[in-house]
């Protein structure tokens, strides 16, 4: 964690004191004074795990995914290099429990839940949170208290003195696998309250890299031992963004244009000596939003607004299996008004109402083409008292699909509680201890419920429970020692109606089910040091550390009844 200062800079020019209506006027110069002083610590009631400014920049990190490996709690998937689709999973969950908010609205992706944060760069970001269950405000949209854990993503917003008008930084990276990856951000001051910045970025590999393949017989003899070369992980990506930030006497106003297009390989298995697979993929993953918030008096609101286009084309081409050449193009709309009431300087409600519209449209036969209405309402409370802290919500989502020349399903009506506790004992409120208890679920996407010959229009949504108890000692100083942080929570997560593909009987003909029933618990450790020898000098050590026990606990005839989930690590 940063050391945190406020410079008050005090410059007088110049004092005239007249002595008398006689007497001339003397001029009396003061030198500079500089104050300083240091914040203390603010302990929130849902303490985030957060890399920021600096801090975030010294990580030379290549992507948002590289930085979220410094979290506790979470497995970053990598699915193949640069090129790879990377995703987060948060405490054993899943990755469609995950949340990731960007710029203050959610990103989403109704076909299959995935958010690939390989698509966002570092280059533009000012700051990185993440929080088990929800974030501590309570003025937020709807949508945000649906999660079980939720990334937020903040980027830069430009900053000028009086004298400048624009910033400019290119940067150059090259690496292995013929990686070339130039990018560009450039800020201006368009007036004293408006201001603007672009950011833009090539990414190219060719994802070859050398790798050794041997293979042993049921014998035990060394059937061959050589050198192979990945192929097909290839990717050609740009990525462009503008922003417009401005003020405004009572509020601030943000708006964004995104744009992300990229080709890819897909690369396979290596099954009986096949090496090379005939699998592309084209994204283009584009979406404006813009948001809007004010105060008025005890009342705060906060208004946004996203409309968002998905296209995919993935194509075949392996001699071995079936010609596939499938294009899928999707949209989202996204309403959202939030809104906070201070009855008391320590006792705030908020209400929130979201609206929600996507579709999927592919050139596939009989494909359904489906699309869903999402109606989502809140309300939210927050207690600030002194060494107590307490903040309860409850979220309705009214999920409603339609098919074209199809019957559509039954609507799904969800209602989920939320409530958190924090208590600080010390006077100076270094040290708190919280618990938490939530409940969310995640809506089948299009692809479980609609995909050809694999969906099942009735699944249920897929249930967690989260109950959550931990110590956070949080201190800073102006001491060598400046700032020390030492986290611990012990968790415990239930999964229901898990969402799985199961085998309808014939070979390769799968259907999916609410079979699924997971039990997690776990224990999230973190330290952080940052030690200041000499001024302006820092030296921040972290260490995180996470044990969980994932296993499966669908059904007590299965052989492997009470063992750990796959790809899901115990330490």
């Amino acid at each position: 964690m940063s050391l945190n200062q406020v410079f008050i800079f005090l410059s007088i020019a110049s004092v005239a004191t007249t002595i008398d209506a006689q007497s001339p006027i003397d001029t009396l110069t003061l030198k500079e004074v500089v104050v300083t002083a240091h914040n203390k610590p603010s302990i929130e009631i849902i303490p985030a795990q957060k890399l920021s400014g600096e801090e975030l920049q010294r990580l030379n990190s290549n992507s948002i995914a590289d930085a979220m490996r410094y979290f506790s709690g979470i497995q970053v998937k990598d699915y193949g290099g640069v090129g790879g689709i990377k995703t987060v999973n948060i405490r054993s969950m899943g990755t469609n429990h995950t949340g990731v908010v960007y710029d203050g609205i959610e990103l989403g992706n109704a076909q299959n839940g995935q958010i690939d944060l390989g698509q966002f760069s570092l280059d533009n970001i000012e700051e990185i949170s993440l929080y088990n269950g929800q974030k501590s405000e309570i003025l937020q949209p709807a949508k945000d208290f649906g999660s079980a854990g939720t990334i937020y993503i903040r980027t830069r917003t430009p900053k000028f003195t009086p004298t400048e008008t624009y910033h400019l930084r290119a940067t150059l990276r090259t690496g292995s696998f013929d990686l070339r990856n130039p990018s560009a951000l450039v800020e201006l001051k368009l007036s004293e309250r408006v201001n603007a910045s672009l950011s833009a970025e090539w990414i190219n590999s060719s994802g070859k890299y050398k790798f050794r393949y041997r293979r042993v017989n049921p014998a035990g003899e060394l059937a061959y031992d050589t050198t192979a070369v990945r192929q097909n992980g290839d990717i050609n990506a740009t990525r462009m963004e503008i922003n417009l930030n401005g003020s405004i006497k009572s509020g601030e106003w943000h708006f964004k244009v995104y744009n992300y297009n990229s080709e890819r390989g897909v690369p396979g298995a290596i099954v009986n000596n096949v090496w090379r697979r005939g699998e592309r993929i084209w994204d283009t993953n584009s979406f404006t939003q813009g948001s809007f918030s004010a105060s008025f008096g005890k009342l705060t609101s906060l208004n946004n607004i996203k409309y968002s286009f998905f296209r995919t084309h993935y194509v075949n081409n392996d001699d071995k299996q079936i010609k596939i050449d499938n294009l899928y193009k999707q949209k989202e709309l996204y309403l959202s008004s939030a809104n906070q009431f201070s009855l008391f300087s320590w006792w705030q409600f908020s209400a929130s109402y979201d609206f929600m519209w996507n579709t999927l449209d592919a050139d596939v036969y009989g494909f359904a083409k489906p699309d869903r209405l999402t109606n989502m309402l809140s309300a939210a409370t927050a207690i600030d008292y002194g060494i107590l802290k307490f903040q309860g919500s409850l979220l309705g989502t009214f999920i409603h699909d339609r098919l074209k020349g199809q019957q559509s399903p039954k609507d799904k009506n969800v209602v989920t509680p939320a409530a958190y506790l924090s208590l600080s004992p010390l006077k100076n409120h270094n040290l708190s201890i919280r618990a938490f208890y939530k409940r969310s679920f995640r809506m089948p996407t299009f692809n479980d419920l609609y995909y050809a010959d694999m969906g099942n229009s009735q699944l249920n949504p897929e249930r967690v429970t989260q109950y959550n108890i931990g110590l956070l000692y949080n201190r800073v100083s102006s001491g060598i020692v400046s700032a020390l942080r030492l986290s611990s929570d012990i968790y415990y997560n239930k999964v229901t109606d898990k969402i799985v593909a199961y085998p309808k009987g014939q070979q390769f003909r799968w259907t999916m089910l609410n079979l699924g029933k997971v039990d997690i618990r776990g224990i999230d450790i973190s330290a952080l040091v940052t030690i200041q020898p000499i001024k302006n000098l820092y030296c921040t050590i972290r260490t995180q550390y996470t044990f969980q026990r994932a296993i499966d606990v669908t059904d007590k005839s299965d052989n492997y009844y009470r063992d750990q989930i796959p790809y899901i690590p115990r330490h």
